[in-house]
């Protein structure tokens, strides 16, 4: 299946992909729109591999940064008036996006599939569980092919392996950034860091 045959009507949404596509092009400059296309591609590829819905796959992909350069007042607004961790809103759009997006996604596209919502909600800090949905787009948006970042071709190597263990890597790895930038981590980080580790270790 190709991405123009994807049709959402009647499914998970009745917005068309070519109308999802022109209401997030609205929302951002053209260089991210170009990293949620490549994005959508790589979670296309990722679903196919692994066995999950291309289609829910697609939209939660087309999604996922559809906040993401919002203005910080109003997602704060949107975080506090839902109900959502008011923590979050001390660290600004890299970890309120992802949870406003998927209220968005929810009350604009008129999505509720829960596993495509988490999906949304999840892919910057992952989260303690994840559907296979929610991998799929947490590795995609790390290793899409504009992504040239130092070990970035191991991530790409271990998502051709196991999901799981690419997004362990991810998560190790953003922990490591964030400790050598001596910037402060999000509590909800730490949580879905020590949840993976534990589990790793459990296997091992």
């Amino acid at each position: 299946m190709t991405k123009t045959d994807l049709a959402y009507t009647g499914s998970y949404t009745d917005w068309t992909r070519k109308a999802i596509l022109a209401e997030v092009e609205k929302q951002m400059k053209p260089s991210r729109f170009q990293h949620v296309l490549r994005v959508e591609a790589c979670s296309i590829e990722l679903a196919e591999k692994y066995g999950a819905s291309v289609e829910a796959c697609s939209l939660a992909a087309l999604l996922h940064d559809f906040s993401k350069e919002h203005d910080a007042k109003i997602m704060k607004e949107i975080v506090l008036s839902q109900g959502m961790d008011s923590e979050m809103t001390g660290y600004g759009s890299e970890i309120m996006h992802g949870p406003v997006g998927a209220y968005y996604a929810e009350t604009v596209f008129g999505i509720t599939d829960e596993a495509i919502l988490d999906a949304i909600r999840q892919h910057t800090i992952g989260g303690e569980t994840m559907s296979l949905i929610g991998k799929v787009l947490f590795i995609a948006d790390y290793i899409e092919s504009g992504r040239t970042f130092k070990g970035v071709d191991e991530a790409r190597r271990l998502a051709g392996i196991s999901l799981d263990e690419a997004a362990y890597f991810k998560i190790e790895k953003t922990i490591i950034h964030l400790v050598k930038k001596e910037l402060p981590i999000y509590p909800g980080t730490i949580y879905v860091y020590n949840s993976w580790i534990q589990r790793k270790v459990g296997k091992s």
